[in-house]
């Protein structure tokens, strides 16, 4: 069986490079936390600094990625302080 079409909310098409944005709804958005806490996950080598530090997502619009996240880290670290939470609604902050 195959996903659901997503509804496109707005649509851009670059005619130059021919490249389509699209505005796609979503249910919520799915982000790890740990300790009930957001944060920040980076990930670098050790021995040879030569592309820097790499950060990675801890939010996610699908929560299996974010399942997937946290029982990885979890897994990793010998713990259950990764947990998923589904946010339907936030703080607006202005730029």
């Amino acid at each position: 069986m195959s996903r659901p079409a997503p509804n496109v909310l707005l649509e851009n098409v670059n005619k130059s490079s021919h490249r389509c944005e699209q505005v796609l709804e979503s249910d919520a958005i799915w982000a790890v936390f740990y300790k009930n806490k957001p944060f920040n996950l980076k990930s670098f080598n050790i021995i040879a600094d030569q592309n820097g530090p790499k950060y990675k997502k801890t939010a996610f619009t699908n929560p299996g990625h974010a399942i997937n996240l946290a029982e990885r880290l979890n897994a990793v670290y010998t713990c259950n302080d990764f947990v998923v939470k589904k946010l339907t609604d936030g703080e607006e902050v202005s730029q």
